[in-house]
């Protein structure tokens, strides 16, 4: 995802200072290193694993409702190789 911001007073001083003192290497890693803590404070996502297969399977249903595919059985999946 590719989002622009733009930060200004307090928000951009610490963005600064992050880089200053060698805590990120720009103000996109020191936004980044706040984006995990703000997950690690917060809990927001539990199993980032779990999300992203939840994530890759919503994406492959609605590919396959745009196309009015359907999953195969496993016996139709199976049944060219028994």
């Amino acid at each position: 995802m590719r989002t622009t911001v733009e930060f200004e007073g307090v928000d951009e001083l610490i963005l600064s200072k992050a880089v200053e003192v060698g805590l990120a290497r720009s103000k996109t890693g020191a936004l980044r290193m706040g984006v995990f803590a703000l997950n690690r404070e917060y809990k927001l996502i539990k199993d980032i694993e779990l999300e992203f297969v939840g994530k890759k399977i919503m994406k492959e249903k609605t590919k396959m409702n745009k196309k009015g595919e359907k999953y195969l059985s496993e016996e139709k999946a199976l049944a060219k190789y028994r």
